[in-house]
């Protein structure tokens, strides 16, 4: 969990899984790895987006570079689909995605 963002459930996770499912990947990391460039462009990514797909080329470990991502970008990872991980900041001041409540038993 980032200090940004809150502690996501299973079933948010899900729903944001979801509505990922149609949308392209917006930052691209390449050979290098994750440089300070690709950190801005996830930044400004998630700024205007809250919701984005990474696409990871060649990683010798996907989980871990996904984890530095989220870290970096003060995003929750949602998930790692093949070389494409999709990440979650919300807007602090206008969050235009709006998570699911728990329903009640």
């Amino acid at each position: 969990m980032s200090e940004t963002t809150p502690g996501l459930l299973g079933f948010q996770r899900k729903h944001l899984r979801k509505l990922a499912h149609g949308l392209d990947p917006v930052v691209y990391v390449g050979e290098a790895g994750i440089s300070a460039a690709v950190v801005a462009a996830l930044d400004v990514a998630l700024r205007d987006h809250e919701l984005v797909k990474v696409k990871l080329r060649q990683p010798t470990d996907k989980k871990a570079m996904a984890a530095t991502l989220a870290e970096r970008g003060g995003a929750e990872l949602c998930g790692l689909v093949g070389h494409t991980v999709i990440l979650f900041r919300p807007d602090s001041e206008n969050p235009r995605i709006e998570l699911p409540a728990r329903p009640a038993d």
